[in-house]
């Protein structure tokens, strides 16, 4: 829980630093004096006041921040203080200002993303097994060992990069172009029909339902008793299993049962050894089971060879892939939000604080590269959310400014009054349904 806690902790505190950077960043070089930089609400536990009048505070409750910008100034301030005000300045300046904070956090995915690239991770190989008859995959040909190349006429390089680049046509229903190279190693084209996946939290996973799923991997010697019957055979720790009394490609299971049912008989291997392919001959040892029954053993831990990849890139294209990863998972966030007002998706998808601090534990505790492309995740939801047309959220205000460039003039009062009650009403429905589905997934 506490490791939980301070991964949620560590992710907030990033993803509001710069989203509220973004807007004191551009309201300095408009000129506008910020008075406070605060992460966090409430009781003030840290401040400091830098040499242009700015208090910066962390404070008790970490969920959320603010910049305080210069109010009107008062009667007899001398000019330099009234130019430093806010609501003194031209429309578009306070446009850039509010719309910065958004895009601090869309750069800040996009950055992120781009680190990752640039630094490489590694990931399953895009390899297919063999895809249950009568699902859309075994419908369009696609066979075990196919390795996906294009989806779309976009490049993968990953099982990662496939579930991503299929993701838009689980959710909307879509006829896509894949090109794969076969296990010969021969370039194929074919096209899927893909029916609308339901989405919802606990609805199966769209690649299995199409019938993809990642080649089972090869099974591969761990570790090896001493003196029995597998060492005897000559295997040593890292050799592959090809197959197993005539039996190709076997799964670690279909190995473990044939030695089970062959006690004392020779069984023909036929392994992979740092790349060479060796047949060997090993007569597994009788021993009895809880029941009494005579079982082969071979003296062999079992592990599974799957095949992994590097997905790294130089600088420049790094820095494209996260442009687009950024874009696409902005299309995507606006076209669920689309399927979720018109009733096609379930409001249950929404999740709140409790949901979002459950996978920056699980991220933190797969490793890095996963943590950080969390948090990328979540900067683009919080820069996405902030940009809605939303009384009290920053594409509230732009929406303010559209109208009154318009206009020609500031809204009224009375409107903005009303703006207000509407924005904070919409913005309490949302986290309350964010709580319920949150404690209804932590309960159930």
């Amino acid at each position: 829980m506490l490791f939980t806690l301070l991964a949620f902790a560590i992710a907030l505190g990033v993803l509001i630093t710069f989203h509220e950077y973004g807007h004191y960043w551009v309201a300095r070089r408009c000129g506008v004096h910020v008075e406070r930089f605060s992460v966090g609400f409430g009781k003030v536990l840290l401040r400091r006041r830098d040499r242009n009048g700015t208090e910066w505070a962390l404070s008790a409750i970490p969920l959320g921040g603010y910049v305080k910008f210069q109010d009107d100034p008062a009667p007899g301030d001398p000019p330099e203080v009234a130019a430093g005000a806010f609501n003194r300045q031209p429309l578009r300046n306070r446009a850039a200002i509010v719309a910065a904070g958004p895009f601090a956090n869309l750069l800040l995915a996009v950055v992120l993303y781009a680190f990752l690239s640039m630094a490489g991770t590694q990931q399953p190989a895009a390899v297919i097994g063999a895809p249950p008859a009568g699902t859309p995959a075994s419908q369009a040909g696609f066979q075990a060992g196919d390795r996906f190349t294009a989806i779309q006429g976009r490049q993968v390089d990953s099982w990662s990069d496939a579930r991503w680049l299929l993701m838009d046509a689980f959710t909307s229903g879509a006829t896509v172009d894949v090109d794969v190279e076969t296990k010969e190693g021969m370039a194929r084209s074919r096209r899927i029909a893909l029916p609308v996946t339901a989405v919802e939290p606990d609805a199966p996973d769209p690649m299995a339902e199409a019938g993809f799923s990642l080649m089972a991997p090869r099974p591969l010697v761990r570790e090896l008793v001493e003196g029995g019957a597998g060492q005897a055979a000559g295997l040593r720790p890292g050799d592959v299993f090809l197959s197993v009394a005539g039996l190709s490609d076997p799964t670690a299971a279909e190995v473990v049962r044939q030695v089970q049912n062959s006690p004392g008989q020779p069984l023909p291997l036929t392994i992979e050894r740092a790349g060479a392919v060796i047949d060997l001959r090993v007569v597994p040892h009788a021993e009895a089971d809880a029941q009494g029954d005579a079982v082969g053993r071979i003296g062999v831990m079992l592990g599974g060879d799957l095949a992994m990849v590097t997905v790294q890139h130089g600088p420049i294209e790094s820095m494209w892939r996260g442009v687009e990863r950024t874009a696409d998972t902005v299309i995507l966030s606006l076209k669920m939000m689309g399927r979720m007002v018109l009733g096609d998706i379930s409001l249950r998808n929404v999740s709140g604080p409790v949901t979002i601090a459950d996978y920056a534990g699980q991220t933190a505790r797969v490793g890095l590269a996963a943590y950080i492309s969390f948090i990328a995740l979540i900067s683009v939801s919080i820069g996405v959310l902030n940009l809605l047309p939303i009384p009290m959220l920053d594409g509230g205000h732009l929406l303010y400014y559209a109208m009154e460039a318009v206009r020609g003039r500031p809204l009224p009062e009375s409107w903005l009054m009303a703006g207000q009650r509407i924005g904070l009403g919409l913005l309490a429905a949302l986290m309350g349904l964010a709580f319920f589905n949150d404690l209804t997934r932590l309960f159930s």
